[in-house]
């Protein structure tokens, strides 16, 4: 088997992905980039020199392969087999979507009257 690995497989020993099978399934998605063409093929073959590009998490990852693993090891194992050519960039915490005011009452002040329940929905706009 030196002249390719399967992408699903490949995937899983440089630990992308936590299971074969949700390698496959992102195989499957059509999410893939091999060398710029899509592909839906987890039974593609993937070759040293090879480009992928895939979604990871809120991420896009562009991955130059080295080399075709023989087994699942540690993750320093792992990341000899690749090359990663587009690093995620570090997110600010001023990046995180801003956590709505939802008027939280103080504790053991006990549930809203009606009237502050009137109150309550007035000011939320929803008469």
């Amino acid at each position: 088997m030196s002249d390719g690995l399967r992408l699903d497989k490949w995937l899983w020993q440089a630990r992308f992905m936590k299971s074969r099978s949700l390698a496959t399934k992102l195989c499957q998605s059509s999410k893939v980039r091999l060398n710029g063409d899509v592909t839906s093929k987890a039974h593609q073959l993937v070759r040293p020199g090879d480009v992928l590009t895939f979604p990871k998490g809120r991420d896009i990852r562009v991955i130059k392969i080295l080399a075709l693993g023989t087994r699942r090891g540690p993750a320093p194992e792992a990341q000899a087999l690749y090359e990663d050519l587009a690093p995620p960039v570090a997110r600010k915490s001023s990046d995180k979507a801003p956590i709505a005011n939802t008027g939280k009452r103080e504790m053991g002040a006990g549930r809203p009257t009606k009237t502050e329940r009137r109150a309550i929905d007035k000011l939320m706009g929803r008469d």
